[in-house]
């Protein structure tokens, strides 16, 4: 499919909607754009979730998952005997 978009003063482009339904590309969603050999490319992006931890919250998990002293020389006993 092949289509001639015009650039708004805004540096803008409107995708045709059947480009946009063929490609799956919903109101809101993204695209990667690359330059490449002096053509554009574009393509659909999926974004994903990051999510943040605070310093306390990683250590509060650290807390829970240590380990006692009886624990840790089982562990070790079990690995020697491997």
């Amino acid at each position: 499919m092949r289509d001639v978009l015009t650039v708004s003063s805004r540096g803008q482009v409107t995708l045709p909607a059947g480009m946009r339904k063929q490609l799956g590309i919903e109101p809101g969603g993204t695209l990667l754009v690359e330059a490449r050999e002096g053509e554009l490319r574009l393509k659909p992006a999926t974004v994903l979730e990051r999510e943040h931890y605070t310093d306390a919250q990683i250590a509060e998990w650290d807390r829970a998952d240590a380990l006692s002293a009886d624990e840790r020389r089982r562990i070790l006993e079990r690995l020697q005997q491997t």
